[in-house]
């Protein structure tokens, strides 16, 4: 590959010729945070917007081929990749269809311009360029590319020809003057049909770099683009160390080890003399970072490889070079065979913190041949960014589980007279909801219940419904009535506490690994909620509410009659000195109040929703004579079976049945 091309202005700009009247543009546009969930974000995003494009039928999708989109999507991959590894600040995608042509134009923007990638003559194979093998790949699939440098932003761009490019020739330049084999799939990777040959183990160095080069010849090229998808798709470090392991044996390697660090530690554990020494592997004996993974051609020889490498852990100094730096070989654990190989260590970094090791080796070698050092250099970036991927996913989780313990009560509470059920179903398992409950005694014979919907999801959502749900009972124990609580949450959703909750919520989130975007300010967290009080009577329950921007509430009567209760007002946080009223009714036994979140209201079906004609009231006039909780299970399920894909939103429903 030859010199990168640079230039001020991008020459990848979309067609000037018009198109037809009403039609749109296939473009799509995102910012990513810099961290290792980019790529696998990219990737997807390109995939769901080439979807939508062809299900509208946008002009110039009839080019659009499922050889161009894959391309698109690898080099989209290894652009983002590069810009997270080197960058390390937001990056911006965009991703536009030529109407007239069909070419299909990338372009991936990082707020990083003073260190361009780097492009050359060949280095040794402990030095793989930073960007050298991502741009051959990125050459061989595009028709044309570049970078555009603008203040304070560097823009790599490449146009991808309508149905993909015939790619031999850059290909060559990649992996060999025999690379083909552009569909390698899950299952070639992980267990290849025809594995290269081994002949078996001599104690005497050999070399086997034709074995290497024929199979790198066939498929290293779709091999990193497939391990990519793999990788990404893994949320436990420990999968990913025990993918990497399969991914690089036998193929690359006769055995393969990956220590990962101790985070809690952030660093690995020196051991006495290495400093002074500046080997960087250590004598043993002292705890280091942990081998989670050992794998080996032969099943039978990967415990006492194990328990020989537990003795021999990585260290942390020497070289400063990037790329694999010699390994001390495990002599006797490989069998008499085995006595003699070569065995490389690869660091394991993202985001400039070191995350583990990757050792692989080979009995019979004297040294690595430059092929397999440069793919399995590649492929260890993969897996690192795999793993802080994993990392950020399980900080992340932990954080949401401690937000979710304070988010709803621990318990509802059982009012006299009144039957309950609640369902609760938040969208996303690993992070907060933004809907929430509560169901609460208040004093002097009364009982509130609130159902709410704070805008958005994740910390913010729930820094917002932490200030809230208590706000509601301190409001409602002081004796406020419904329509004064709602006036003065209101108007603390407006205040200054609404920047200092958003402030906190935007330093969890970045502590989970999503860092702040220049620029951004306070914002108001808009809350739908209903709420009432409930004062139980001989003869009924005396019910009052409001209802802020939220579903209205449905009676359904013992006749099975269903009508709502409540009158639409403003969402919460939205207008200042919004003064809002309440409705008051009475329960008679049998009678059911049944409140949900718009989780509810507008499931989706295709284009339509749940509660398209009234399809909830309907709903909740075939439940009569049923019990609250059978009320609630049946909600539920119906609201399951409307559509053929799983809820896409938060759902929450409580039902309230006087006895």
């Amino acid at each position: 590959m030859g010199a990168i091309p640079a230039q001020r202005e991008s020459v990848a700009r979309a067609s000037d010729v018009p198109t037809r009247d009403g039609d749109a543009l296939p473009h799509a546009h995102a910012t990513l945070p810099g961290g290792p969930l980019a790529p696998g974000s990219a990737r997807a995003l390109l995939r769901a917007a080439f979807a939508e494009w062809a299900e509208l039928a946008l002009p110039g999708t009839e080019f659009l081929t499922d050889r161009q989109a894959d391309d698109a999507v690898v080099v989209v991959s290894e652009l983002v990749t590069n810009a997270v590894i080197h960058a390390g600040t937001d990056v911006e995608l965009d991703c536009r269809l030529e109407a007239q042509t069909g070419a299909l134009v990338v372009e991936v923007l990082d707020h990083h311009p003073s260190r361009a990638p780097r492009d050359g003559d060949p280095e040794p194979s402990y030095g793989t360029p930073e960007y050298g093998r991502g741009l051959r790949l990125v050459a061989a699939l595009a028709e044309t590319w570049g970078i555009t440098y603008r203040t304070g932003a560097k823009t790599v761009w490449a146009q991808l020809p309508a149905g993909g490019k015939e790619a031999l020739d850059g290909i060559q330049a990649y992996a060999g003057d025999r690379a083909r084999d552009r569909a390698l799939r899950v299952a070639g990777i992980l267990a290849p049909e025809s594995p290269p040959s081994r002949a078996p183990v001599s104690p005497e160095p050999v070399s086997r770099g034709g074995q290497d080069r024929d199979w790198l010849n066939r498929g290293a090229l779709s091999f990193l683009a497939e391990a990519s998808d793999l990788l990404a798709g893994q949320l436990d470090e420990n999968l990913v160390a025990a993918l990497a392991g399969q991914l690089i044996v036998p193929r690359l390697a006769d055995w393969c080890a990956v220590w990962l660090e101790d985070e809690v530690a952030g660093r690995w554990g020196s051991r006495p003399g290495e400093a002074e020494s500046g080997t960087g592997w250590g004598e043993g004996g002292v705890s280091g970072p942990r081998l989670a993974r050992v794998w080996h051609c032969s099943e039978t020889r990967i415990e006492d490889l194990r328990q020989a490498l537990e003795k021999e852990p990585p260290g942390t100094s020497g070289p400063d070079r990037p790329g694999p730096v010699p390994f001390p070989w495990p002599g006797g654990a490989l069998g008499p065979h085995g006595t003699h190989g070569s065995a490389l260590a690869y660091r394991l970094t993202a985001g400039g913190r070191p995350l583990g090791t990757l050792v692989i080796g080979r009995a019979g070698l004297v040294s690595f041949p430059d092929e397999i050092t440069g793919l399995v250099e590649d492929l260890s970036r993969r897996v690192a960014l795999a793993i802080g991927a994993a990392r950020q996913y399980a900080r992340q989780a932990t954080i949401s589980a401690v937000l979710q313990r304070g988010l709803l009560p621990g318990a509802v509470a059982e009012i006299p007279g009144v039957r309950s059920a609640l369902v609760y179903e938040p969208c996303d398992k690993g992070g907060p909801s933004g809907d929430f409950y509560d169901l609460f005694p208040a004093g002097d014979g009364r009982w509130c219940f609130a159902v709410g919907d704070v805008q958005g999801k994740g910390p913010e959502a729930a820094v917002v419904i932490g200030l809230a749900r208590p706000w509601l009972r301190l409001l409602a124990r002081e004796g406020y009535r419904v329509a004064d609580v709602l006036d003065r949450l209101n108007q603390l959703l407006l205040d200054d506490a609404t920047e200092a909750a958003d402030a906190a919520a935007r330093a969890l989130a970045s502590a989970g690994g999503r860092p702040m975007h220049p620029g951004d300010g306070p914002q108001t967290r808009f809350l739908s909620l209903l709420y009432g009080e409930l004062a139980p009577f001989d003869g009924g329950v005396r019910c009052t509410l409001a209802s802020a921007g939220h579903p209205l509430p449905l009676l359904l009567g013992s006749d099975g009659e269903v009508r709502t209760t409540a009158r639409p007002q403003t969402l919460l946080g939205v207008v200042e000195d919004e003064t809002y009223t309440s409705e008051t009714f009475e329960l008679r036994p049998g009678d059911s109040l049944l409140c949900v979140t718009d989780g509810v209201t507008e499931r989706r079906s295709g284009s339509r929703q749940f509660d398209d004609e009234g399809g909830l009231a309907d709903a909740l006039a075939g439940c009569a004579g049923l019990d609250a909780e059978l009320i609630a299970e049946r909600i539920k399920r119906l609201v399951h079976e409307f559509g053929a894909r799983p809820p896409e939103d938060d759902l929450a429903l409580l039902v309230l049945q006087a006895e």
